[in-house]
């Protein structure tokens, strides 16, 4: 089978048949001499003596030593021809077997270990000579022994050469100290003389297993971070916005109040005066003063923290957030808000609403757009809210630069609530947003009595 393997059709010699050989011609050899000296030389050999018959033994049996040795070295070296591209393979897969860093390990068809590379003693902590023979179960935890055995049998009723093992979830090892540590493995099965031999190569990953974890929770605990940041700002805005509306814009009404008392206790006393001194008009000029900053005021309060939002609800924010935004940029935006009974919580509700402010400031910034499609709609199961505009759309991903923090911000409101951000632009096409949010993470919780 391993010439044939090979691509020879010569026969599978062994060093043993050239043995067998050799002595083979040597007998050969010797009789034919004993024979010739029986039917050719016996006169001579009683004319001469007991000398000349051992000096003619001693010839023959130098003649059938040559020959042997003769056939001997023929054989070898057709047998070192015939063998030794296979020999050579099988010392370099060996080679290679024992120097690579991933832990290798044939089994039979009964689970039992025939082979176990160096890699595999270090990463088991068990020599070879004591795995081999030893049940494969011997280096898997117990709670997973029979789910492996039952996959390695499927393996190899399938009639597949190799597969990765545990594609769908983590695997285990188990280390001749009890130690468990996770791996990662991939399995092939190939066929000789003795019947089915499976090999699993297998790597521990103990370090990327912890390292993932480490990343895993230092992006949480950057994203807890992230959550608390957006509420502590969204606390500051609302008191900002509540000290100019209670603060400043009290006392800019109480000034335009005051105001107007004068100009009404003025008017009567010397209409005339007044109006000729120029009073009338001075005065009426403070009071168009005092108007305009007392819009502006609830303008910049109410971009801090819309009041509406905390007194009306979601959707009376989002109606004046786009009537502002249409004031003040001519933008057409046609917006629909259809949530049927749904109660947004405080934190979905600023959510939502700072995620549309986002996304309008977006397009007055890049998208040189002239109408904006914007919907807020909820379903059985989630509230998706979309946000499209017909401008001039992106070439590459929005945030390949690196400084898309307006999308980065829209994207961890939407994963503090357990939502998603969808981003779909082309150039010349337009841009948008989409934001997929759980109704359970958004629907207000009823109180328990």
């Amino acid at each position: 089978m391993d010439a044939l393997a090979n691509g020879s059709t010569r026969p599978n010699w062994k060093p043993w048949h050239a043995f067998a050989a050799a002595a083979t011609a040597a007998i050969v050899v010797f009789g034919a001499w004993r024979l010739a000296m029986r039917i050719l030389f016996v006169p001579f050999a009683a004319a001469v003596g007991t000398g000349a018959r051992a000096w003619l033994w001693a010839n023959a049996a130098i003649t059938a030593l040559s020959v042997a040795a003769i056939v001997f070295l023929l054989l070898r070296r057709r047998l070192s021809l015939a063998s030794g591209p296979a020999a050579l393979t099988h010392a370099r897969l060996d080679g290679i077997i024992r120097s690579t860093t991933e832990a290798i390990i044939t089994i039979d068809a009964t689970q039992h270990i025939v082979m176990f590379n160096p890699m595999a003693e270090q990463v088991f902590r068990c020599a070879a000579s004591d795995a081999i023979g030893a049940s494969l179960s011997r280096f898997i935890p117990e709670r997973y022994r029979a789910a492996h055995e039952r996959q390695v049998r499927q393996f190899g009723h399938t009639g597949v050469s190799d597969r990765r093992m545990g594609a769908q979830r983590v695997l285990f090892g188990l280390r001749a100290d009890g130690e468990e540590f996770p791996i990662e493995a991939s399995i092939s099965q190939t066929e000789d003389e003795e019947g089915e031999l499976f090999t699993v190569v297998l790597r521990d990953v103990t370090h990327r297993v912890k390292a993932d974890a480490q990343l895993r929770q230092s992006r949480e605990e950057l994203r807890a971070l992230s959550a608390n940041l957006q509420r502590i700002r969204e606390a500051e805005k609302s008191r900002v916005a509540r000290e100019l509306h209670d603060d400043l814009g009290q006392t800019l009404t109480a000034l335009k109040m005051d105001i107007s008392a004068l100009e009404a206790q003025l008017a009567p006393l010397a209409p005339h005066a007044a109006s000729s001194a120029g009073f009338g008009p001075q005065l009426q000029r403070m009071l168009a003063l005092i108007d305009r900053n007392i819009a502006s005021l609830r303008r910049i309060a109410a971009h801090q923290r819309p009041v509406m939002l905390d007194d009306l609800g979601l959707h009376a924010a989002i109606d004046w957030l786009v009537d502002d935004f249409v004031q003040r940029h001519g933008i057409e935006v046609e917006h629909e808000l259809d949530t049927g009974d749904l109660v947004f919580n405080a934190d979905a509700a600023t959510a939502v609403f700072r995620i549309i402010e986002e996304a309008l400031a977006n397009i007055v910034r890049h998208a040189r757009a002239r109408r904006v499609d914007l919907s807020l709609l909820a379903d059985e199961a989630n509230c998706v809210l979309r946000v499209a505009d017909d401008g001039v759309g992106a070439s590459g991903p929005p945030d390949s630069n690196g400084r898309s923090f307006g999308l980065l911000d829209m994207r961890e409101r939407a994963n503090a609530l357990g939502g998603r951000i969808f981003v779909d632009s082309a150039p010349e096409n337009g841009f948008v947003v989409t934001a997929v949010l759980p109704l359970e993470s958004v629907r207000e919780k009823e109180l328990q009595p």
